[in-house]
């Protein structure tokens, strides 16, 4: 199985915890993400989590989109 640094994706405070608390950490426990940040995704599209901002559709058809035209390079 591969191995991944959830340090480079995380805060500090979670870099140590497993997949499934971070999935269900607010957003602000990405690294770049701000209290503030979570309070604005969370008035705009009702994201409180990490995961409910990796299957928010937007995010879904933006990535996919951006991987087609990867693809095409």
């Amino acid at each position: 199985m591969a191995s991944i640094d959830l340090g480079t994706m995380v805060d500090k405070a979670w870099a140590d915890k497993e997949l499934p608390e971070i999935l269900a950490a607010p957003v602000s426990a990405l690294k770049g993400v701000s209290d503030r940040h979570g309070e604005l995704l969370n008035e705009a599209f009702g994201i409180k989590t990490v995961a409910d901002l990796a299957n928010l559709k937007y995010f879904q058809w933006a990535s996919v989109l951006a991987s087609l035209d990867n693809a095409t390079k």
